[in-house]
């Protein structure tokens, strides 16, 4: 059964339908997920769910007309439980990004989180927010809202959190993603989306062909595990700079430059230009643009950094919507975030969250037509 709610002058409508499906590998364990479409007039639409507050889907206007879904996707939600990319569409937390061993201390007491990904913690850990059902409530017309009470010690974390993230659609193919959490105990948040954006509308083309434009003069070197060293360098001479609208593919096989040899490509953390600028301060961080399509993707935000990620981990075991299979290279990931490992490092911008504090991180992705 679907719900539809008024569409009015400025928001879209939200539609919604419900589907059950088994949280265990042995259907142990029933629980139903929701999906909510909002619509605007101006032939835009956004699928989400509460199974890890993911988007499911964003369907955009291409220059020849047709609607392109530019985000990978899958048409149920046991495919995204049982895909072998976890973090395909979710939000990701408590802590988006890695943390080197999987250990920070607040105050002199260390912390020991859950390591999946290497040696190391990734995105929130094996039980991550990825993983759960979110409590969602349509706040009116294009806008519904996630929430999430992560408790004291899930994944390692102290500190019960009270998660909230909010979608608004507006009519000018606007997508706005609003997160806040507060806590009752010290702890450290940085919140994300992590949707694998393809601007052709299938992941049959490779992203190589994006033009990507970075906001950013500097960067974080990693070593082998991507973990942060510390140092802020310049993008000036590598192929890590996008301050100029470049091809991905363009320089992405660069072979004498380590920062591309231990990530396999793109996998890094930019430093956004925010000289002037306000916590809270809304600016632009990346512009993706496909001459094949005519879109564009502009991407503001107020946090520090940007992580882009050009899909060097995607093998094509997975099958997506339409067939579509996802293979090397053929998603990005462009989450702002706080700058990976921040919890070890004094000079990157703080992760730590007080009780009395609240959590505040807004990113928009706009799309038009060139």
């Amino acid at each position: 059964m679907e719900t539809i709610f008024k569409i009015n002058s400025l928001l879209a409508a939200v539609i919604v339908s419900s589907v059950i499906f088994a949280t265990s590998s042995c259907g142990v364990a029933e629980q139903e997920a929701e999906f909510y479409t909002l619509q605007n007039n101006n032939n835009m639409s956004v699928k989400v769910t509460d199974f890890g507050a993911r988007i499911v889907s964003i369907c955009v206007p291409s220059a020849d007309g047709s609607i392109k879904d530019v985000v990978w996707g899958y048409d149920t939600v046991e495919e995204y439980f049982n895909s072998t990319d976890k973090y395909c569409g979710p939000i990701v937390g408590r802590f988006g990004n890695r943390i080197g061993k999987g250990k920070f201390s607040i105050d002199s007491t260390e912390y020991t989180l859950t390591i999946n990904d290497g040696e190391n913690h990734l995105h929130g850990g094996t039980g991550g927010f990825s993983t759960k059902i979110w409590q969602a409530n349509v706040l009116g017309p294009g806008q519904v809202e996630m929430s999430y009470l992560s408790k004291d010690g899930e994944e390692g974390y102290p500190g019960n959190l009270k998660v909230s993230v909010t979608y608004t659609l507006t009519d000018d193919n606007s997508l706005k993603i609003s997160y806040k959490a507060t806590t009752d105990a010290p702890t450290i948040v940085n919140l994300t989306s992590h949707a694998y954006f393809n601007l052709h509308g299938t992941s049959r083309s490779s992203t190589n062909s994006h033009i990507l434009t970075i906001n950013a003069d500097n960067y974080t070197p990693t070593d082998k595990g991507l973990i942060p060293t510390g140092e802020i360098a310049s993008v000036e001479g590598t192929p890590l700079d996008f301050r100029t609208p470049t091809a991905i593919g363009e320089r992405i096989n660069t072979t004498d430059f380590e920062p591309i040899s231990f990530a396999g490509g793109y996998d890094h953390n930019w430093v956004l230009n925010r000289d002037g600028l306000g916590n809270g301060d809304i600016a632009p961080a990346a512009e993706v643009y496909e001459p094949a399509t005519g879109i564009v993707m502009r991407v503001l935000t107020d946090q520090p950094g940007l992580q882009f990620y050009s899909g060097n981990f995607m093998d094509g075991k997975d099958k997506g919507r339409n067939g579509d299979v996802h293979n090397y290279r053929t998603g990005i990931a462009l989450e702002a975030q706080n700058f990976p490992d921040a919890p070890n490092h004094g000079n990157f911008p703080s992760a730590v969250l007080l009780p009395g504090e609240e959590y505040i991180h807004n990113t928009i992705y706009s799309f038009s037509i060139r």
